[in-house]
């Protein structure tokens, strides 16, 4: 069994508030993923609200993105299309929650063990924020169970800033692809 964790393929990141180039340039790449995934796809949303600007991110980031409820908080139309389950929404760059959910879909099924389970491979955006925090928390969550993050399926805020998190995820002991 293999997951895929599809992290904030959101429009805000993609081609609005905080879209750049490379990130558009990932959408078939990680749409193409997901169509040829043979295990459990999870996407996660990252989930504002429209007191933004007045918490610690708003501050340090002061570029409203994501409002719950917006288009931009949405995810791109060619990923929608092939989401089979809710996202996860979280309010922070990493998600405790989408650890929690995969840990219990592994005890429903009764295979909590690196035996049965093959891995967890991320995609998305942003490699430096969001994809990094989460590779990290599910490397601590399963410290036996190959994390995989695929570098072509992924952007960061910059093309450097990207290439510098592969490496420290590198670092960690998550796989790069």
């Amino acid at each position: 069994m293999k997951i895929l964790v599809v992290v904030d393929m959101q429009n805000d990141f993609i081609d609005g508030a905080l879209g750049t180039e490379e990130a558009v340039a990932i959408v078939p790449k990680v749409a193409e993923k997901i169509r040829g995934f043979d295990g459990k796809v999870y996407y996660t949303r990252d989930t504002h609200e429209i007191n933004y600007p007045d918490t610690q991110e708003g501050k340090k980031l002061p570029v409203s993105h994501c409002i719950r409820g917006s288009k931009g908080w949405e995810l791109h139309p060619e990923i929608e299309a092939l989401r089979e389950s809710e996202p996860i929404n979280k309010p922070a760059f990493g998600s405790l929650e989408l650890g929690y959910a995969i840990r219990e879909y592994m005890m429903d099924r009764g295979v909590l063990g690196k035996d049965m389970i093959e891995s967890i491979t991320l995609v998305g955006l942003c490699t430096d924020i969001c994809v990094i925090s989460n590779a990290i928390i599910l490397k601590a969550m399963f410290p036996e169970l190959p994390v995989i993050v695929d570098g072509s399926c992924c952007a960061g805020v910059t093309p450097t800033s990207h290439k510098n998190a592969l490496e420290a995820m590198k670092m960690c002991q998550i796989e790069v692809e």
